[in-house]
């Protein structure tokens, strides 16, 4: 898949140095991704600003690094992830998580990872290409 082209800018309302560059693909589709920053997200507050950027730049789709997430995100016991995922159901927007998820041991995380993969909504994978392929081809 071709990216067409990629422009990047500060999130407005974020406290941290983190930028959104975005990403035209050849379906059309302008995914926002979530440039690594200083600081954390910890919870649905912070992921709250990047949606709205996003979404005041025409994205409807997301990529995020998991080490762009708090641990908790990845301690279901939390609800961090959750919390955090919900937004993106309720706003109708699509995400991939970026990272090496093969480490974890919990089974309630990989079957947590396993179910989100089957829905298409929000889709953990280990690549950047992964990611945009994947949200290139989910349909709204």
């Amino acid at each position: 898949m071709a990216v067409l082209y990629t422009s990047a800018q500060p999130v407005r309302n974020f406290e941290m140095a983190t930028e959104i560059k975005y990403h035209k693909t050849a379906e059309g589709n302008k995914i926002a991704e979530i440039l690594p920053g200083s600081d954390l997200i910890t919870g649905p507050d912070d992921i709250l600003d990047f949606m709205a950027e996003a979404r005041l730049n025409d994205s409807g789709r997301m990529i995020i690094y998991d080490k762009s997430l708090h641990p908790d995100f990845f301690d279901l016991k939390t609800k961090v992830a959750g919390e955090i995922l919900q937004k993106f159901s309720n706003y109708r927007m699509r995400l991939a998580i970026v990272g090496d998820f093969s480490g974890f041991k919990s089974k309630s995380l990989r079957d947590f990872i396993k179910e989100s993969n089957r829905r298409g909504v929000i889709c953990f994978v280990a690549t950047f290409d992964e990611a945009l392929s994947k949200l290139d081809l989910i349909k709204d």
